[in-house]
Parts: C-alpha cells; sequence; structure tokens
C-alpha cells in the first residue's frame, strides 16, 4: 500500500539517517522529490524556516570542503544555527565515550551529524542519542552524497527507476551507497572493480536483495566495459579513499584499465551523465576530457548536497 505525503513526513520525523538501506524506496524518494521542491523554492527567493531556533552539531573526525559547507549554510537557510565541531573541540579526543558524548549532547541540541571513520561509530552515536544523527561520511557508506547524486540524476533524466547507473572504480563508501539507493529506487547498478577491490560482501547482497523487490538489479564484476556497456550514467571515485592514501602508489597499478576517458566512455548510451562525488584527480580515475566535458555534472551534484541535506534536516529534525 502507498504511503500518503502526509504519513511519510510523519514517519520521517526524530529518525535516524545512517544508510539509505534504512529507509524504503518510498521515503527515499520523498526526500529526493522534497530537497528538489526546496531546491526551486530557494532559488525563487522564497525563505523557507522550518528550522528555526534548532541546532546542528556537526563533529568532524574526517576533513571535508563539501559537507561542512553544505551543511552549515543549509541550516542557516533554514533558519537554524549549526555547530562546528572538530575532533579537537571535544572530550572524544580524550576518551570519553561515543555513549556519554550523544547522551550529553543530545541535551543541547535538536540533530547531530557525524563525518567519522568507523561506521560504529556512528551508529553508536545514534543509540545514545536522543536526537536525530546524520551520517555525514563513514568508511562504509556516504548515504547524503547518494541522495544527492539520485536527486540530480532524477533532475536531468526525468526518472530513476529503470536507469543505469554504472560505478567504475575502488568498492568503497561512495559505491556501497549508490548500491543501496540504486537498488531501492529500482535503478540497475553495474559495478567494475579490480579483483581485491571489490565492494563489500554484505552491502553487495542486501541491496541485491532490495533491488529484486523493486525492479531493479545490482551487478559486480571486474570489467569495465560491460560494466558502462548502455549506461545511463557513469560514475567514478578516487583510487585511494581518506584514510588510504598510504595505498596509493599500489593502487596506481592495481586499477590501470579502470580509467573513465573518452574511449571507455563510447560504450555508454550518447546521453550519458558523468558523475563524481568529489574531490578529483584528473588524469587518473578520469581524464579531463570526461570530467570537464559536456556530460559532466559534478558541479551540479555537488549543488545538490546542500539541498537533498535540507531535505533531510527539515524531514527528521
Amino acid at each position: 500500500m502507498t504511503a500518503t505525503m502526509e504519513e511519510l513526513a510523519t514517519s520521517l520525523k526524530g529518525r535516524d539517517f545512517l544508510a539509505l538501506v534504512d529507509y524504503t524506496g518510498e521515503e527515499i524518494r520523498y526526500l529526493i522529490d522534497l530537497a528538489i521542491d526546496m531546491k526551486k523554492r530557494h532559488k525563487a527567493g522564497e525563505i523557507i524556516q522550518p528550522l528555526k531556533g534548532k541546532t546542528l552539531g556537526m563533529i568532524f573526525e574526517k576533513s571535508s570542503t563539501r559537507t561542512r559547507v553544505s551543511f552549515e549554510v543549509g541550516m542557516y537557510q533554514l533558519g537554524g544555527h549549526a555547530l562546528f565541531l572538530s575532533k579537537n573541540d571535544l572530550q572524544l579526543g580524550r576518551g570519553e565515550s561515543v555513549w556519554d558524548t550523544a547522551q550529553v549532547m543530545s541535551r543541547y541540541l535538536d540533530g547531530i551529524m557525524i563525518r567519522t571513520f568507523a561506521h560504529r561509530n556512528v551508529i553508536e552515536l545514534a543509540r545514545g542519542a536522543t536526537v536525530p544523527v546524520i551520517n555525514g561520511l563513514t568508511d562504509l557508506t556516504h548515504p547524503c552524497q547518494a541522495l544527492a547524486d539520485y536527486q540530480t540524476i532524477l533532475e536531468k533524466k526525468g526518472q530513476l527507476q529503470g536507469l543505469k547507473i554504472a560505478y567504475i572504480g575502488d568498492g568503497n563508501n561512495m559505491v556501497h551507497s549508490l548500491m543501496m539507493g540504486g537498488a531501492k529506487l529500482g535503478l540497475h547498478v553495474a559495478v567494475a572493480s579490480p579483483k581485491g577491490y571489490e565492494p563489500d560482501e554484505e552491502v553487495q547482497q542486501i541491496s541485491k536483495e532490495n533491488a529484486a523487490l523493486s525492479g531493479g538489479s545490482v551487478h559486480v564484476g571486474h570489467d569495465p566495459k560491460e560494466a558502462i556497456a548502455d549506461a545511463d550514467v557513469i560514475y567514478t571515485d578516487v583510487w585511494a579513499s581518506m584514510g588510504f592514501e598510504e595505498e596509493q602508489e599500489k593502487r596506481v597499478v592495481a586499477f590501470r584499465g579502470f580509467q573513465v576517458n573518452e574511449a571507455l566512455a563510447k560504450y555508454a548510451k550518447k546521453d550519458y551523465l558523468f558523475m563524481h562525488c568529489l574531490p578529483a584527480h584528473r588524469g587518473e580515475e578520469v581524464s579531463e576530457g570526461v570530467i570537464d566535458g559536456d556530460h559532466s555534472i559534478i558541479i551540479d551534484q555537488a549543488e545538490n548536497r546542500l539541498h537533498a541535506q535540507k531535505a533531510i534536516m527539515a524531514a527528521i529534525m
């Protein structure tokens, strides 16, 4: 049975936003549609402040450009206030437990966003907190980015269900969230990674199960040409994600043949979109011709981090 917009809005209040797999396809689409609506209204000059007087605490254990700026600006535009908290600003860095931090911060704040390494830290924070917790990125998932990405695809293509998105590269947090979200939304997600760098097995299995219910599919292999064949969207990310920089030289060797360039892109549909969550290493995972070419929508997807996260905050806080 399809839920009404009012039922969806009510069901999201007070929820954590830790991974897209925790949300139904209907709920994810609701957030995307809300983001698009809020974006249009903002660009038309309308002031929308559902979070007036509310405060978001932003814990950063990993450095950030887009996450910090988009959450801070988004909270301001929604009428609230965002508080930047680095690991040096908190007692977490001196051994205070995540549980105690969550309990105390819940007495001060209306929501908490955390960008950290271990996914278990986000789960523990959410268990201890009595206010909504948003995952700004962990080593396992990056749900805010994936939500913004699917918003961008919908804006450009006019649909999501049935489209094919090809991800070429490291089986990291980014592809995990793309798989989880794509599976829920009925897309066909094809992944090509070098042997030994595939996405997490459990994430693959869960995504495939969800895709079977939505009419989508998830396929993981090692052939970039096969993955990219007839793709509507091509997506890639850096070969060495944050925390894996010491593996850079080893990965450059392992990822030979996985660069998204003009020759590889020819296997996709003629009107393919190119996406990258940024920061990008031009000449490494993607050629300059592709990332700076006519098919690239990387700046649009970066902008949509602001709008997608505003939708998340407005919906759950």
